[in-house]
């Protein structure tokens, strides 16, 4: 009996530290290595673009060319020769707001781009919902039924979808009140079952078309995550990993390892993750940065595929804790240097033919402007010579529908307006507006002009996204006082109209484009609009059209400076 007690508690002791010691002659299982490599806010920017790049030791900015499919393919190709089981996964916004390469294209090339880099898994960006839920769930199932017919299917006959997962944790369904995509996905690498929890930044409902999402709603980024923890801790994963488009800002390198000095929306959400929850991989603000946060790395890969993120976990499969079982993380940014990796054959070839099919669209002239550059940058009071120049496009393309007043915000201008030797050609001018928005006419009252005007963000520090102006058209002008409280900055009597103050209980016919016609950009006044009609006069038509009227009427369109339609005092 005492024999048979021994063998029992033998038997136990083995079990309990079957993987820690050499029970029955096994070794102790070993740390794992995962290879995960990330890219975010892509947005189809399928060539390499110039940017100014400040990195550790280098005593100024340097400018170089980077990105582009082919060389982050060749990348990818050196990275998968070290380590064949590579994962490569995203942070949102890889199409959207997409130069017309992609765009005119509705985006499917570079979805079939990112199929042959072979991504596995990413969250949605806000980016992904600018055509709304529907147009999202082609972009992952694939198929032809599109709001964009003029341009789905027409880059092939046939479009298959995306070969990887979009993951959304907060986006909710109204219908069944779960999550429109899949929250998350479990990949095995080496024997071990990685989970990833996708999130989106809340304010995405302020940030697209309202009627492109009336379907679903967005909850809280770190409450939506952490619900699912113990069904992946349930599945048995050995690290739970975070893809959220959602970021932050550092003033240090982008390629400092371990930077301290993270700020921003992204913090205070990986403060209030699961402790098991050691890796977030952010994006979103378009900043490059491997910081450290709570004791979690946290980390963001720049924007336009300029670089990837490379990250290393190490993992202990012996440990019980699933907070304990990743030992190290080690990641850094890597600039994607044509200098430096030989481009990806297959993905040169693609993206040459692309090209070659794109350019007898986007190379068709436009018109003349008036200077060689049309900057959208706004200046102290808010105001940009671009956002002059389309807003009165909206107006000529509404004046005869009875519109006397056109409004746009800034942040819907993506690109300067450039010119060649020729004038603007459709690529130029497609890259300033990319959204599809149409132009939406409605009627406000003097008084509702005014409080709507109050809507903006003036300052830096009165929103945590920055200034939102609106920019304005021709014949409108008013003065603001940045000494005064917010509510109460326009200067009152100085909102006029050709030269006529406001009546506040006039009515006035105004254009604005569908995004803030229903309240995005916190433009949420727009929504009380009387006798509405949306134009369905798409706005990249209007600004083509204005600029070849202009340079028909012998008066190219353009400026160098902004207009000093509206003035800041103090």
């Amino acid at each position: 009996m005492r024999a048979t007690s021994f063998g029992r508690i033998t038997l136990a002791l083995c079990a309990t530290v079957f993987f820690l010691t050499a029970c029955s002659g096994m070794q102790p299982v070993r740390p794992v290595t995962i290879n995960l490599v990330a890219i975010n806010d892509l947005h189809g920017h399928l060539e390499a673009t110039s940017k100014s790049f400040t990195g550790v030791g280098d005593a100024s900015p340097r400018k170089i060319k980077a990105g582009g499919i082919d060389t982050i393919g060749g990348a990818l190709n050196a990275w998968r020769a070290e380590d064949p089981q590579l994962l490569l996964v995203g942070a949102g916004d890889l199409i959207g707001a997409s130069p017309a390469l992609s765009s005119i294209w509705a985006d499917e090339p570079t979805i079939a781009a990112l199929n042959q880099l072979q991504l596995r898994v990413s969250s949605v960006g806000n980016h992904e919902f600018d055509q709304g839920t529907a147009e999202l769930l082609r972009d992952q199932q694939g198929g032809c039924h599109s709001n964009r017919p003029d341009k789905a299917c027409h880059f092939g006959p046939t479009f298959s979808g995306a070969g990887f997962s979009y993951l959304a944790a907060n986006v909710i369904s109204n219908a069944s009140g779960q999550p429109l995509l899949p929250p998350y996905r479990i990949e095995q690498v080496r024997g071990l079952k990685i989970g990833f929890i996708g999130g989106v930044v809340r304010e995405t409902e302020k940030m697209v078309s309202a009627d492109g999402i009336a379907s679903v709603h967005f909850t809280d980024e770190a409450d939506a995550i952490n619900r699912w923890v113990p069904e992946l801790k349930a599945q048995g994963v050995s690290a739970i990993v975070v893809l959220i488009h959602q970021g932050g800002e550092t003033s240090e390198p982008f390629d400092k390892s371990n930077c301290q000095q993270l700020r921003g929306p992204i913090v205070d959400i990986v403060k209030r993750l699961d402790p098991a929850i050691r890796l977030v991989i952010s994006a979103h603000t378009h900043n490059g940065y491997t910081c450290q946060v709570d004791g979690r790395t946290v980390t963001q890969g720049d924007s336009f595929g300029h670089m990837l993120t490379r990250i290393t976990l190490t993992v202990d499969p012996g440990v019980a804790d699933l907070a304990g079982k990743i030992t190290a993380i080690n990641a850094r940014n890597v600039l994607m240097d044509p200098q430096r990796f030989t481009a990806d054959p297959a993905l040169a070839s693609f993206l040459q033919q692309l090209q070659g099919r794109s350019n007898v669209i986007l190379a068709q002239p436009i018109a003349r402007i008036a200077v060689p550059h049309v900057d959208k940058q706004i200046n102290d009071a808010g105001e940009s010579p671009l956002g002059d120049l389309i807003a009165d496009s909206q107006l000529a393309a509404t004046r005869k529908l009875g519109a006397r007043i056109a409004l746009i915000n800034h942040k819907s201008l993506r690109e300067n307006l450039e010119s060649g030797t020729g004038g603007s050609n459709y690529a130029q001018v497609a890259a300033t507006t990319p959204y599809g928005n149409t132009l939406v006419l409605m009627n406000l009252s003097g008084s509702q002009i005014l409080a709507l005007l109050e809507q903006q963000s003036w300052l830096e520090e009165d929103r945590p996204g920055g200034r939102i102006m609106l920019q304005v058209s021709h014949g409108f002008s008013y003065r603001w006082d940045a000494r005064q409280p917010l509510g109460q900055r326009v200067v009152r009597g100085s909102v006029k109209l050709d030269g006529v103050a406001l009546e506040p209980q006039k009515q006035y016919r105004v254009s604005v484009n569908s995004f803030i016609a229903q309240g995005g950009d916190g433009f949420s006044l727009l929504t009380q609009g009387s006798e509405r009609i949306d134009t369905g006069i798409n706005d990249l038509d209007a600004l083509s059209q204005y600029l070849i009227a202009s340079e028909r009427d012998g008066h190219p369109a353009g400026s160098v400076q902004a207009a000093s339609r509206f003035l800041r005092l103090h």
